[in-house]
């Protein structure tokens, strides 16, 4: 029996960030959006919703992805909507409850999963039971429900901090005290709810600052009652064997992943302006050579359990980071060598919306902008792209449930085996900046071309690709 839920090892994630996607007529607009492709700002709305989402489910299945993360849907004064006001009501301008109810009928009839972003550390100012405690103060009824430390409270930014813990300190987001059996209870309680409507899983907020290894033991407890392969992955960025021992999280988004594959992959042109004061700051401050690179890759793999690492969440960005465009001066041949190390390595890989179409973003709000949905502006190249790794990832076993070998390593290229009992692929990846000639046992077809190889290979100056073994 699978220690993890079986779905995720095939899947390809699409990750959403609901304001920003796409906007549908059925869905009431409010009357001050910012335009669709003005530079996005901290607090305005462009008006993306959850049914313009159902009607661009044709473009990501041909995309190829069958698993669509969505950034918070609940009701929020956010665009990006981590402010919860009300856990158990879809954000009115993403089209409510029947708009969520419609999107996972019509992504469940493709095949596609959906997974919901869960804010649990914190709520909002407007979140019912911190309002009633601003209303009245130490007569509160559910004082215990937060950490207030003085009143009246003070809950807009001021030269004084907040009188209450707050998630790093910000007014807007006060912090749950899950030490008190009612948030507990109604936390698990929001898990279980929308799990019971459908979803397919949770992605975790900052679940390390809950530092309580019995409330996520027990929220994984009731999310697998419901359905065993709900699918729970934290938002952990370093390493996180605490939360993978197969009683809390099936697996984390996978930084340490993105790391390994940028400082290999993309080395000096990582640009250290975009990444500087991000979460990926240290990208670029230390360079691999093929054999750390591979070492690397065994270490990273070594952390946690196999059925573990065949479900890890491996993404290039997200909506905290630059774009991986920005991070690589939009340099192409770099994107397709981490695309195809992505599509290849173990675990479960996810796109970024728009990164697909070439889209450009610095640190947030900018990696945030509104989705192009003028096809003049993609980037069709890296678009069909790709649509082909994808492809490639889906069609060949060994690429989602294989093991995972080193193959060669030497100078900037390496080979990285993928194989089961009836599948086998080799990823070549050569960064360096001349072609080289590898040697190679048996024949193999090019899974991007079509090309029978064997014998010598030559492989240009960075590009990679991926080898099926003629069985």
């Amino acid at each position: 029996m699978s220690l993890t839920p079986d779905w995720v090892k095939d899947a390809v994630f699409y990750q959403i960030f609901p304001d920003r996607f796409a906007k549908s007529s059925r869905v009431e607009k409010s009357s001050n959006l910012e335009l669709w492709d003005s530079k996005p700002t901290p607090h305005g709305y462009k008006g993306g919703d959850l049914l313009g989402v159902v009607e661009h489910l044709d473009y990501l299945e041909a995309l190829g992805v069958n698993a669509i993360y969505f950034c918070p849907v609940f009701q929020s004064g956010a665009n990006h909507r981590y402010h919860t006001h009300d856990y158990k009501v879809v954000d009115p301008m993403l089209g409510g409850n029947e708009a969520l109810k419609t999107l996972l009928e019509a992504a469940h009839a493709r095949g596609m999963k959906v997974v919901l972003d869960g804010v649990f550390n914190h709520a909002s100012r407007g979140f019912f039971q911190f309002h009633d405690v601003l209303e009245n103060g130490s007569q509160s009824a559910y004082l215990d429900w937060f950490y207030i430390k003085g009143y009246p409270l003070r809950a807009y930014e001021s030269r004084e901090p907040p009188n209450y813990e707050a998630w790093w300190g910000y007014p807007a987001l006060p912090k749950f005290n899950t030490d008190t059996p009612a948030v507990r209870e109604y936390l698990w309680g929001v898990a279980e709810y929308w799990m019971h409507q459908g979803i397919d899983g949770w992605r975790l907020d900052v679940p390390n600052e809950i530092d309580d290894d019995a409330f996520w033991q027990e929220f994984r407890r009731r999310v697998k009652k419901v359905n065993p392969e709900g699918y729970i992955v934290g938002e952990i960025w370093e390493t996180a064997g605490r939360w993978l021992q197969g009683d809390q999280f099936d697996a984390v988004m996978n930084y340490v992943f993105s790391s390994l594959a940028y400082d290999f992959l993309a080395g000096k042109r990582i640009q250290a302006s975009v990444v500087k004061d991000t979460g990926l700051k240290h990208l670029g401050s230390k360079t691999l050579n093929a054999q750390s690179f591979a070492q690397g890759c065994k270490d990273l793999l070594a952390l946690y359990p196999w059925d573990i690492n065949l479900v890890q969440m491996n993404l290039l960005g997200s909506h905290d980071t630059p774009r991986v465009h920005s991070i690589i001066g939009n340099d192409i041949a770099t994107y397709k060598l981490l695309t195809i190390f992505q599509m290849g390595f173990p675990g479960a890989p996810c796109v970024y919306y728009g990164d697909e179409v070439g889209m450009l973003g610095e640190r947030d709000p900018d990696s945030r902008r509104g989705m192009p949905w003028d096809t003049q502006k993609w980037n069709t190249d890296i678009l069909e792209f790709t649509k082909q790794a994808i492809a490639i990832r889906k069609r060949i076993p060994a690429l989602r449930r294989g093991e995972f070998n080193i193959v060669y390593a030497e100078g900037m290229t390496v080979i990285l085996e993928r194989k089961t009992e009836t599948s086998r692929a080799l990823i070549v990846l050569n960064a360096a900046e001349t072609s080289i000639t590898l040697e190679l046992t048996g024949a193999f077809t090019d899974a991007f071309t079509g090309a029978r190889v064997e014998n010598n290979f030559e492989l240009a100056a960075r590009s990679g690709t991926i080898l099926e073994a003629v069985q």
